[in-house]
């Protein structure tokens, strides 16, 4: 059981949510773009239970 616990995790450190200036939250990927050397922007929200659900919807689309 805590080895599935390590997995889960480590899935949810690929993409990372950031508390911005503003109060939203912006939720980037792990990764860096290989030509500009950032990391991809995949959405800003206000809150940061909204920013966790696209997390979970792009985990989901990206095994599918």
């Amino acid at each position: 059981m805590a080895k599935s616990a390590s997995v889960c995790r480590a899935r949810r450190k690929i993409l990372m949510i950031r508390k911005l200036e503003s109060g939203k939250y912006r939720l980037y990927s792990r990764k860096k773009t290989p030509k500009t050397g950032k990391r991809r922007n995949l959405g800003t929200f206000k809150t940061k239970t909204a920013a966790k659900k696209h997390e979970r919807a792009v985990q989901y689309f990206k095994r599918r």
